[in-house]
């Protein structure tokens, strides 16, 4: 499948293609005069290698025209920025499963997940009813096959790392999470159930932030951190991954300055409880 990022590498190995072109240069006589193999000025004008900062200026002297480097060096980083955007429309073409697959692969090579939801529960902690109703409703939403079913086990399957005694989960979790329902009731109050059942557990820290606190920081969208490698953001097109460390690090104070309000423990639990019982199960 074609990627956003493939697409625009391709994009600039054609910029490079036609610098050459236009110094009516052979491809073997640019990498003659640049010292490298013809295979890599294939692979780069192709876009079947991603070129460096390095490459490109050695490119636009080679082919006479250093003026362009600048513009070269914007469509890389306008590359970089392709592989940090991943569109939904491309990653749930053949539906959830696939990037549920993905979350399994990095819930299995990270030791310490952090996150913040603000209007639902963690999927790490959702039930299968409740994840079952989320699919289902962005499959309709986004008019994508539905393969509710086989996306649901995997979100289970990711479930099992809870229980894994090298890793550890720190939440903290919106109280909007707790009453905006986007299921039926019976569905909401079992959830609820679980999230009650989840504080306290070992290697599980989940915080509660209640309606009126006063917060250091606001909290504008959800968020995971996983380990001090990787930072995703979902939006309503695109997901982000963010790996710089100057990323990173502001999420981290993120998070940080929203665990201090917090209600962790015994209040955690009369907060979810008292999401509870105002359903109305009758």
């Amino acid at each position: 499948m074609t990627t956003d990022f493939q697409t625009a590498r391709e994009s600039l190995g054609a910029r490079l293609r036609e610098l050459r072109v236009e110094a009516g240069m052979e491809g073997k006589d640019l990498a003659a005069r640049l010292g490298w193999q013809s295979s890599k000025v294939s692979r780069l004008q192709n876009g079947k290698q991603t070129p460096t900062r390095d490459d490109l200026t050695a490119w636009a002297e080679a082919v006479g025209q250093p003026s362009v480097t600048a513009e070269l060096h914007g469509l890389l980083a306008g590359l970089d920025m392709k592989q940090q955007h991943r569109s939904w429309r491309r990653q749930l073409a053949g539906g959830h499963r696939g990037r549920q697959e993905i979350a399994v692969r990095q819930t299995e090579t990270t030791k310490l997940i952090r996150g913040l939801e603000v209007v639902r529960v963690p999927g790490l902690f959702q039930t299968p009813e409740y994840a079952r109703v989320l699919f289902d409703s962005n499959a309709e939403f986004r008019g994508i096959a539905s393969t509710t079913e086989a996306a649901v086990d995997a979100r289970m399957r990711r479930q099992e790392a809870l229980y894994d005694p090298e890793k550890s989960f720190r939440f903290l979790v919106c109280e909007a999470a707790l009453y905006h329902r986007s299921c039926p009731v019976d569905v909401m109050a079992e959830q609820l159930d679980r999230l009650y059942n989840l504080v306290g557990q070992r290697r599980i820290e989940l915080g509660i932030l209640p309606f009126g606190a006063q917060l250091r920081r606001t909290a504008p969208h959800a968020f995971w951190i996983y380990d001090r490698r990787l930072v995703i953001v979902e939006t309503i097109s695109e997901e982000l991954w963010l790996t710089g460390d100057e990323d990173i690090e502001l999420y981290e104070r993120a998070w940080d300055w929203l665990s201090e309000t917090a209600e962790y423990a015994a209040p955690a639990r009369r907060l979810i409880g008292r999401a509870r019982a105002s359903l109305d199960l009758a």
